[in-house]
């Protein structure tokens, strides 16, 4: 914290010049509001743009037409400028549209922001608390000597024994209205820290593949000497502290009965009227899915390595072959060149020297096919009365309507249920199109096939789906439908 070291930091750093900019209520109030709140990782430049012009349009009614006079791409593109460095512009392979995504500078700059604000009351007995137990953790996982491991253990369980007895005696402690709203505070902030933290540890991932793309394009020694260096730089960021830390977050939480437990514990707390009365942000519900969906951004950006190492050895083969060839070239002018003046010794011995014979007869002879010949028979009219009126009546459901249905309504909410979809617009030709909804789900689960949209198929819930119909006799009925929740999702 000297002189210097502000300085500089106050010169280059995106968080400190974001703070001292002119437009640091705009830019931070808009990222805060499409990238951090609704932890939107991603987002394309049609969209980002679009909801920026809303934004301006809205500023300018309040502050005047002269208030924010630039477009809504101008200002993206002067926010992912080098001397700003607010957001990260980039392109997702196999598709030619910018993404935008928010640096942890941004994050860090908007996170103290936020912490400027008042809150309801300033609690402190969780935050001790957690000291303890994280002292106590360390202490326990750090101490080598069995018999005080075994003590400590035993000292824990007296005192569950204990608690145990008073219970059943009667004498049920609660939490009053304070420490519960305490510790949810505590909770909300250490959820949201640990969102930010992701994006952090995704650039430091980043940055790591660019210094291999680095070394692979200015590389001219061999491709195992550069193979050696790179596996252990990608060995080391996944040995170091963050790696560790990271690996066994992920394990943690890619447990099917973490994930249970977790919802099954933020219902409970949720339900509380303490809790009920702070208002709390209703992505807390879904926290754990945040974090699931901000740790699979990170998986795909240490999968990038991969890719990159690949490019190089395609580059790399290229190149050997033409060094191959080169060497051809070169001993078939040395064989000319000892044509006419043949050595003394033989130059070159080669074993099992032989020719591969195929004759003639060996090869099987041309079969030609059959030709099928069509005789000129005149067809006649039958007499059976057939309704051709069916074959005018066959249903084709545009699939891009629906996927362009789905993209509609997730511009107001980050997920929507099948059935919340279906109520807001019903079903236009019945089973077939609802057949097409669930083709639509089941390819879009765990894949990228709908750009930025996702499907998630809940097997422990059943929704009804109706819609209109006419029975045999032209008479409107109403059909039902019980499957899986469907839900889809940003």
């Amino acid at each position: 914290m000297d002189h210097a070291t502000l300085s500089t930091l106050r010169d280059r750093h995106p968080a400190w010049r974001l703070l001292a900019s002119p437009h640091a209520a705009l830019v931070a109030s808009f990222l805060h509001r499409v990238f951090v709140t609704p932890n939107m990782r991603v987002m394309s430049e049609a969209d980002l743009a679009e909801a920026l012009e809303d934004e301006l349009f809205a500023l300018r009614e309040q502050l005047g037409p002269d208030a924010y006079p630039r477009n809504a791409r101008d200002y993206l593109n002067d926010w992912i400028s080098p001397d700003k460095g607010w957001l990260r512009k980039f392109y997702k392979p196999g598709t030619d549209e910018a993404q935008f995504d928010l640096t942890p500078a941004t994050e860090k700059a908007i996170a103290w922001l936020v912490s400027l604000t008042e809150r309801p009351f300033v609690g402190t007995e969780s935050r001790l608390l957690t000291l303890f137990a994280l002292l106590e953790q360390i202490s326990a996982g750090t101490e080598a000597d069995p018999a005080r491991r075994v003590e400590d253990l035993r000292r824990k369980r007296d005192d569950i024994d204990a608690e145990i007895a008073r219970i059943l005696a009667g004498d049920v402690p609660f939490l009053d209205d304070t420490a519960v709203k305490d510790r949810f505070q505590q909770f909300q902030q250490l959820a949201r820290e640990l969102l930010a933290d992701f994006r952090e540890v995704e650039h430091n991932f980043r940055r790591l593949d660019r210094k291999v793309r680095e070394k692979i394009a200015l590389w001219d020694g061999a491709k195992g000497a550069l193979l050696d260096e790179i596996m252990g730089e990608r060995d080391a960021i996944g040995d170091s502290d963050q790696g560790r830390s990271f690996r066994a977050f992920w394990d943690f939480l890619m447990s099917s009965r973490r994930q249970e437990e977790l919802s099954a514990r933020l219902d409970q707390v949720l339900a509380l009227p303490a809790v009920a009365a702070l208002q709390p942000d209703a992505r807390t519900r879904r926290v754990h899915y945040d974090w699931l969906e901000a740790g699979e951004h990170t998986q795909r950006t240490v999968a990038q390595l991969s890719q990159q190492l690949r490019r190089f050895l395609d580059d790399r083969a290229f190149l050997e072959n033409r060094r191959i060839l080169d060497l051809l070239h070169g001993i078939e002018s040395k064989a000319l060149a000892l044509r006419d003046a043949p050595p003394a010794a033989s130059p070159m011995t080669m074993d099992a020297m032989s020719a591969d014979i195929e004759l003639p007869l060996e090869r099987p002879l041309f079969a030609p096919k059959a030709k099928p010949r069509l005789a000129g028979l005149t067809l006649d009219t039958g007499e059976d009365d057939i309704d051709t009126a069916r074959l005018f009546e066959q249903i084709i459901v545009d699939k891009a309507r629906l996927r362009t249905s789905i993209q509609r309504a997730l511009r107001h909410a980050p997920q929507i249920t099948l059935h919340d979809l279906l109520e807001a617009e019903p079903l236009q030709h019945g089973l077939a199109e609802l057949v097409a909804y669930l083709e639509l789900a089941h390819a879009e689960a765990g894949s990228d096939a709908l750009g930025s949209l996702h499907a998630v198929v809940d097997e422990t819930v059943e929704e009804p789906i109706r819609w209109q119909a006419s029975d045999a006799q032209g008479e409107p009925v109403t059909r039902e439908a019980r499957l899986p929740r469907v839900i889809f999702t940003r």
